[in-house]
């Protein structure tokens, strides 16, 4: 199982975080007669960017990774070694993604329920263990996701992740076809994959965000509303009036890293709504009125990432071509212009690098 499918190389190019620096630097690889049980080896060839990236670089989360740190955690690629004694249908040259969630215990009592991120021994890639930044990745032969044949593996890249995560909120939000949902952030590498899933769902959306360039692709995608937060003065007012009996829509799912967004949509979800949380603003903090909350029965669920089913449905549903990733494919060393543009939230859609250019 252990020999590779191709010749392993010593060392390979990978995205370092050291004191809140990224750099790209040449690194040692695991060869493949180093693989514990249960790992596989994977050479990457793309791997997406995620604002989660981001923060594991600035630190800014209140959770401690692993450092120096290999970020990424949507990486697409080939397995060409596999370790001893692994019991795994995966088979060398299988082509599989690396997402966030990089291993749990399968046998917990939220393992077994299917809310495998909550797993208590959960390790996640490019924040507890090295990432998909990185030529060469180890990972682990029970999570690793297989992509579908007839999808291509850059655009498969942002599923691993985005799409697999706005997917499942979509799920927790209970929205049933024909209701309203609103998406903040909707112009960003989470919303414009969040339109089309709802889109898939049959689910009429509200996009919210800024900008012409925005405007259009969210127009382009499906969104049937838009709000520019930029130009609007009452954002509350603004949603309820974009439905059509004006009392809001039925589910919200918070793509935006802004803490207002949240407040917003509280305000603005009708009763018996749902606003699912997924953008995580720093130090950000909700406040809700107890007894509006209450008499209205709105509902506030966090929604953090998909488990290995969502991801299979997510990647089959990207494979079916009905939703598609918008994303620039740029090479390996633009990483840092990348995190940049992120900080300064001018990234329109997402980012796909190509590992080997």
């Amino acid at each position: 199982m252990g020999a590779p499918t191709d010749k392993i190389p010593k060392t390979q190019k990978a995205a370092v975080v050291r004191d809140k620096k990224v750099a790209i630097e040449d690194v040692p690889v695991v060869q493949p007669s180093d693989l514990k049980v249960g790992q596989v080896l994977v050479k990457v060839l793309y791997s997406g960017v995620c604002h989660t990236d981001l923060h594991a670089q600035l630190g800014d989360w209140p959770l401690v990774h692993k450092e120096p740190l290999i970020g990424g955690h949507e990486g697409a690629g080939i397995i060409v070694a596999i370790g001893e004694h692994t019991d795994t249908d995966l088979k060398l040259g299988d082509r599989v993604g690396i997402k966030w969630l990089a291993d749990s215990c399968l046998k917990c009592d939220y393992c077994r329920q299917g809310y495998e991120p909550l797993c208590h021994q959960a390790q996640c890639s490019g924040f507890t263990v090295d990432g998909s930044f990185q030529q060469y990745a180890v990972s682990f032969a029970r999570h690793v996701t297989k992509i579908p044949e007839g999808l291509p593996m850059d655009k498969a890249a942002p599923i691993l992740c985005a799409g697999v995560t706005v997917y499942k909120a979509l799920k927790q939000s209970n929205a049933r076809p024909g209701e309203w949902v609103v998406i903040p952030g909707a112009g960003g590498g989470l919303g414009h994959l969040a339109i089309q899933y709802a889109q898939y769902m049959g689910l009429r959306v509200i996009a919210i965000d800024t900008g012409a360039e925005k405007q259009a692709l969210c127009t382009k995608l499906g969104a049937e509303r838009w709000i520019d937060f930029r130009q609007t003065d009452d954002i509350v007012k603004a949603v309820k009036a974009a439905t059509p009996d004006g009392d809001g829509p039925h589910a919200a799912i918070v793509t935006s890293a802004s803490g207002a967004a949240y407040e917003q949509a509280l305000d603005y979800i009708r009763p018996h709504g749902t606003v699912v949380s997924v953008g995580l603003p720093p130090d950000a903090k909700v406040s809700a009125d107890v007894f509006w909350t209450t008499f209205l029965e709105k509902q506030l669920k966090g929604s953090y990432v998909g488990n290995r089913q969502d991801a299979v449905e997510a990647l089959a549903i990207a494979a079916s071509g009905r939703v598609e990733t918008t994303f620039r494919l740029l090479p390996f060393a633009n990483l840092p212009d990348v995190y940049a543009q992120m900080h300064d939230g001018s990234l329109v859609g997402r980012v796909v690098l190509d590992l080997w250019a």
